[in-house]
This record gives structure tokens, C-alpha cells and sequence, in this order.
């Protein structure tokens, strides 16, 4: 189930020290459907904190800050990560792992707490929390005791020293798509982006990806809640452009292609280009989005890991669950290969990254992340790989 990935020759000729993929046998699918838009979360405890728990008998201990008891959909989600986490330490075969769980109430003050009882018992690495308003006080107590932190935030902003994003970020979604798109001849490039945080990191990954790729931008235009006007001046400056970035959930994006299509757009004409939220059956049911490309992890990961809970918890996991369990099987492949260098800044980001439920993924120095992700097409039938994900990184 765990073999080790073989890491490339650097620049330089030096192999640097072997990292571990996360090879998963499971049959190789439902895509990114249900994946949160960045930022979300909130300082809204439903009840009263969890009592921590221990989970395993190994020797290296590993923190595991979730909102557990936090309202609604947050405090579900967490279960639904409990449970990845549980079910990737009972898959790996006899791992050397105790899962320190805290309960972070869904708040930045209870992360930090959690965080502060992991490190006095001895956690040597912190996984969590989920949200980015909570990942700055969790952090301060891992930097101070010398270890990292993975968090599971989708905003970038909240990434640092030691401080490592294993989660689905628009960038990665962005440099894709935009990458797919001139390596198949697209060249002028539009965007009609949300005035809004997500808009905003999209907006300037999209630039830059597109400057790197020697493309021009021929129409650029944000939109708030009404976006008639806007929809109509971007409309304009459409007959330029060869390809159109459309990135928010797929509920509101559907109103976005049609108002685009009621003021006189022609999206047939350009190549629709999106991200990971596409992944939404409203989106696969709209007429006017049909054919549109969009970034998202190879939908069979997903499907065979969804098949393995089921069995064994009789429901659905949330999208953002196999986070969780690649970053449980992750510490525990690095626990069992890499000797006391283990959770060593030079293994963590080791430029041949890992290969978990979702495809590749590596860690960058700036605890970003950078994922190998497919490129799917929108179809009636849901989405169709027009491209797969990568074997590898390249240098």
C-alpha cells in the first residue's frame, strides 16, 4: 500500500534523500463535487468541545486539530475527517503512529489550545486545523516547540516556515488550466472573476500564469452581486479573446454563463476554462458551460477511497476527507522511512512530492502546495478527462 517514491536527480546531480509515495491500490472519481470555496469557517461552536482522544500505540505521536463540535456543515466535516484519519491509520499496516485528536471548537482559540496539549504530549508534528482564521495560533505553539504543521486552510495567505498547506488551492487550479490551454494553441485569454477572496487569488495566479506562458489578456472583469453591468462590458471585448476563465461554485456559476449568454456572448466560441469548483451537477446539467475544461484531481481517487469508508463507516465522506487520510498516511510513511530526519524540512519538500488518493502533491518552502491535476471536460454526464493528471513533477 506504501512503497517508496524514488525522488529525481536535482539540478545539481545530487538524488536528494528519498521521499515516500502514498501508492494506494484501492480502485481508482466522484471528482471534486462538494468542495468548500477558500476561507470558509467561522467562530460558531454548536456545543461542547470534544474530549481529546488518543487513536494507535505507536511511538510518534501526531496532533490532529479538527473542529469537531463546530455548527453545522463544519462540525460534520471534521467527523467525516475523523474518520479518513482512523480509517488511513487502520490501512497502513502497522504503523508506528499515535493520533494525538483535539477538538479545536471550530475557533482560533481552541486551535491554539489544541495545538499547546499536542506539543505537552509529545506530538513531533501537527496536522490541522481546517480553517485559515485558526491555522496563526496553532502554528505559533508548533514553531516554538520546532515542529511542523500541515494544515488542511485553502488560503494561501495563512502558509509560512514550517507551516504547510495539504489542501486543494486555486493556484494549483489556475496554473493548470491556463498551462492545458496555450499548450493547445490559446493565446488571448479573458477572465470574469467574483469580486470576492477567491476571486482575488484567482485574478493573480490567472496573470501570472498567463505572463508566463506568453499569452496576453484581452478582457479582465470582476463582478458583485448584480452582474449585469459588468457582464455586458466584458462581452465586448469577448470577440478578441480565444479563451474565457470563469472560476466560482458551480451553484452561482451557472448564473454567471447565462446572464453572459443573455447579454450577447457567444460561448461557444471561446474555450470555457475553470477550476476545481466546476465540479458540480448544476454546472454538467448547464447548456451553456457544456464542453468548458476545468482543473480538479482525477475524479478515481476519490471514488475508490469513497468505496473504502462506506464499507466501513456506511456513509459518504465529505470532498475534503481524503485530506485528512493522506496526511495520516503521509506521517507514517515518513515515520517508518525516514529515520529521525522524518518530519525534516528537506524530506517535506522534497521536489518528487507524494502520491496520495488525489494524485501527486509536493510542499513548497513557503508551505504552499502544488498538486498534478487532471484536466476535465464538462459533458451532460458529468465531467470526461480531456487530460490526465501527471506521473511526476517535473524538476
Amino acid at each position: 500500500m506504501v512503497a517508496p517514491f524514488t525522488p529525481k536527480p536535482s539540478r545539481s546531480g545530487a538524488t536528494r534523500r528519498s521521499a515516500v509515495g502514498l501508492i494506494l491500490g484501492a480502485p481508482l472519481v466522484a471528482g471534486c463535487a462538494g468542495m468548500q470555496s477558500p476561507f470558509s469557517g467561522g467562530e460558531q461552536p454548536a456545543g461542547p468541545q470534544q474530549q481529546p482522544s488518543a487513536v494507535g500505540s505507536g511511538q510518534v505521536k501526531v496532533g490532529l486539530l479538527l473542529p469537531l463540535s463546530a455548527a453545522g456543515n463544519a462540525g460534520l466535516a471534521a467527523q467525516s475527517m475523523r474518520n479518513a484519519a482512523e480509517l488511513a491509520l487502520a490501512e497502513f499496516q502497522n504503523p508506528n503512529l499515535q493520533l494525538l485528536i483535539k477538538d479545536d471548537n471550530g475557533t482560533a482559540q481552541g486551535a491554539q489550545q489544541g495545538a499547546q496539549q499536542a506539543v505537552d504530549e509529545g506530538a513531533e508534528i501537527i496536522l490541522g486545523p481546517l480553517f485559515a482564521q485558526s491555522v496563526p495560533g496553532a502554528a505559533q505553539i508548533a514553531r516554538n516547540r520546532g515542529i511542523p504543521l500541515i494544515a488542511f486552510s485553502t488560503d494561501s495567505s495563512v502558509a509560512g516556515r514550517g507551516v504547510y498547506l495539504l489542501s486543494f488551492l486555486p493556484e494549483s487550479d489556475v496554473n493548470r488550466i491556463v498551462d492545458y490551454a496555450a499548450g493547445t494553441g490559446k493565446r488571448s485569454f479573458a477572465a470574469f472573476l467574483p469580486e470576492n477572496a477567491y476571486g482575488n487569488v484567482v485574478e493573480v495566479a490567472f496573470k501570472q500564469a498567463v505572463a508566463r506562458k506568453n499569452g496576453r489578456i484581452v478582457a479582465f472583469e470582476k463582478y458583485g452581486a448584480d452582474r449585469t453591468q459588468s457582464a455586458a462590458t466584458i462581452v465586448q471585448a469577448l470577440a478578441s479573446a480565444d479563451s474565457l476563465l470563469l472560476a466560482d461554485d458551480g451553484d452561482t456559476l451557472v448564473g454567471v454563463a447565462d446572464t453572459l449568454a443573455s447579454s450577447g456572448a457567444d460561448l461557444k466560441r471561446v474555450q470555457l476554462l475553470g477550476t476545481g469548483l466546476w465540479d458540480n451537477p448544476r454546472v454538467f446539467a448547464n447548456t451553456n458551460l457544456r464542453g468548458g475544461l476545468y482543473a480538479a484531481p482525477d475524479p478515481s481517487g476519490f471514488r475508490g477511497f469513497s468505496a473504502r469508508y462506506r464499507a466501513k463507516y456506511g456513509g459518504d465522506p465529505v470532498r475534503t476527507a481524503t485530506l485528512a487520510y493522506d496526511g495520516v498516511a503521509l506521517v507514517a510513511a515518513l515515520a517508518r522511512t525516514q529515520g529521525g530526519q522524518r518530519f525534516s524540512p528537506d524530506v517535506l519538500t522534497n521536489q518528487s512530492g507524494f502520491a496520495g488518493i488525489d494524485g501527486l502533491f509536493r510542499f513548497r518552502s513557503d508551505g504552499t502546495n502544488e498538486r498534478g491535476l487532471a484536466v476535465m471536460r464538462v459533458g451532460s454526464g458529468g465531467g470526461a478527462i480531456a487530460a490526465g493528471s501527471p506521473k511526476s513533477f517535473g524538476a
